[in-house]
């Protein structure tokens, strides 16, 4: 086994290796912290695919749905394994961590690390279904951000870019310096040209997920009240010239459109359905590459406190609503919303004045910077309690093998 003491080394927001050990606490506290559903689920549950299942809200999709719904099935995500210089990234630590955890739970749950966007990887899962889980799928989320995609129809190569649509936004944002001490900048970011936004709703938008649902469809593998929900987020006014109103929320409008012609479809064909899911702010590895998002989430935190809700107990409430074990609350779009206590008139108010006095000099007093800079570092395994440092620790996890 390949061990070595490991510390923390980054630029910016971008950390060089993980830390498995505290990748794996990181997992077991997230399960923890899930709550437990008021009956035991049924044995031996039902088949589920999660695509995106390593980070981020598609994490707490998976763990949420192990531990809430006792779902069985795939999970899919696309990760860099441990090399002789470099560790795996967190995402593959990550996704051990999930394996075991659904082994003790006794549920059958098979891990593929591929391009999801890949017809491969399609006909893959569809012959996992068919082979291993009794060839029908009772749900199905979808949870993928990626800088690109390939049409695996034209073989073009789409790239998304997070910019402005029509002028150039002017945002403040927070950085941290090579000592950790904190910084708010204004940045400006210029507007979307040429075909920017086709390329981000290209990669972004929900051509994938209908592929997805037409491979399976295609191959018979939709239960009878087939569900299918896709990951997303609105976001506060603050944030909106950089995001739902750029070319990422060009991508989400494309997604929620795809859910309702979706929705229309299963139906009719399977009495199933389809459907969006806005979910709140939180410190992810996507999420800190978008200016401004940084500060806001830091002074979200600043507002709230312990008020604001994990990505775990969001999705827990997803699954409820997938499965029945809660009303299904949809808004006038269609979506479901897990966001409402991030964008509560107070809650909002209380940010933006925030925004507006933040400063180098003042944001020590407006943003919780201890939660935001341990939550950045625990993307990658570290500043995670519990987990001893100074220690080394094996590298090279291998990834998870399918079982019997």
């Amino acid at each position: 086994m390949n061990e070595r003491v490991l510390t923390p080394r980054n630029r910016g927001f971008l950390f060089l290796d993980s830390h498995p050990a505290g990748c794996r606490q990181v997992v077991t506290d997230m399960w923890r912290a899930c709550p437990a559903p008021a009956a035991v689920p049924q044995d031996p549950g039902p088949v589920a695919l999660v695509i995106g299942s390593s980070a981020g809200y598609g994490l707490a999709a998976t763990l949420a749905g192990l531990k809430r719904a006792g779902i069985r099935g795939i999970a899919v995500s696309f990760e860099k394994a441990p090399t002789e210089r470099r560790t795996a990234t967190a995402g593959w630590y990550r996704t051990a961590a999930t394996a075991d955890l659904a082994r003790s739970a006794g549920r059958d749950l098979v891990f593929l690390n591929g391009d999801a966007f890949s017809d491969a990887m399609k006909d893959q899962v569809a012959d996992l279904i068919e082979q291993r889980f009794g060839g029908r799928l009772d749900y199905l989320v979808y949870s993928v951000a990626a800088p690109r995609r390939t049409d695996p129809d034209t073989g073009t190569t789409y790239a998304s870019v997070l910019r402005p649509i029509g002028r150039p936004n002017r945002t403040k944002t927070l950085v941290f310096d090579d000592r950790g001490a904190p910084e708010v900048r204004e940045v400006e970011t210029g507007p979307a040209g040429g075909d920017d936004v086709e390329q981000t709703v290209a990669v972004m938008g929900g051509a994938d997920w209908e592929r997805w649902i037409d491979h399976l469809a295609g191959r018979g593998l939709l239960a009878e009240g087939f569900a299918t929900a896709a990951l997303s987020y609105i976001g506060s006014p603050l944030t909106a010239a950089i995001y739902r109103q750029g070319t990422i929320g060009a991508a989400k409008a494309h997604l929620e459109a795809t859910a309702r012609t979706l929705d229309q479809r299963l139906g009719k064909t399977v009495g199933g359905r389809a459907v969006t899911s806005v979910n709140g702010a939180a410190v992810t590895q996507s999420s800190t590459a978008i200016p401004g998002i940084a500060l806001y989430t830091g002074l979200l935190r600043g507002v709230l406190g312990e008020g604001l809700v994990p990505p775990v107990h969001q999705l827990a409430g997803l699954w409820d609503q997938l499965t029945g074990a809660a009303p299904s609350v949809q808004d006038e779009e269609g979506r479901i919303r897990l966001d409402t206590w991030e964008l509560a008139d107070d809650v909002q108010a209380a940010v933006a004045e925030r925004w507006e006095a933040a400063t180098t000099g003042t944001i020590a007093g407006l943003a919780d910077l201890d939660w935001f800079r341990a939550e950045v570092r625990r993307l990658y395994g570290f500043s995670v309690p519990g987990v001893d440092y100074t220690a080394p620790v094996a590298t090279d996890v291998p990834w998870p093998a399918p079982g019997s």
